[in-house]
């Protein structure tokens, strides 16, 4: 269940990322208030994953999961570079999460 937890951690994660944009500096009403809660869900479900795993696990994979949505969404929704390089990196992040999963007990 931790493993749930934590994904969902991470997708709210994205969601908090990609909802900065939105906010304008947090000068918007609504797109500030569903960051905040975003915010707020995925810490929360951190701390629940990270009852049962290891918090440098839960933590790094939190955040791969995080940077990974928000490149990704960065590219397709705000026209951000999709150099090799940068996809690269992409792949050296999804590589690190799972060897973080499968080396995690």
């Amino acid at each position: 269940m931790a493993w749930i937890y934590l994904l969902l951690a991470g997708l709210f994660e994205i969601g908090w990322a990609i909802g900065l944009k939105y906010t304008e500096g947090f000068t918007r009403l609504w797109p500030s208030l569903a960051t905040l809660a975003a915010m707020a869900v995925s810490l929360a479900l951190l701390a629940l994953a990270a009852k049962s795993l290891p918090i440098g696990t839960a933590y790094a994979v939190w955040t791969g999961i995080g940077a990974l949505g928000a490149v990704l969404l960065g590219i397709a929704l705000f026209g951000d570079p999709a150099t090799p390089a940068r996809l690269a990196c992409v792949v050296l992040i999804v590589a690190g999460i799972v060897g973080l999963k499968l080396t995690s007990v």
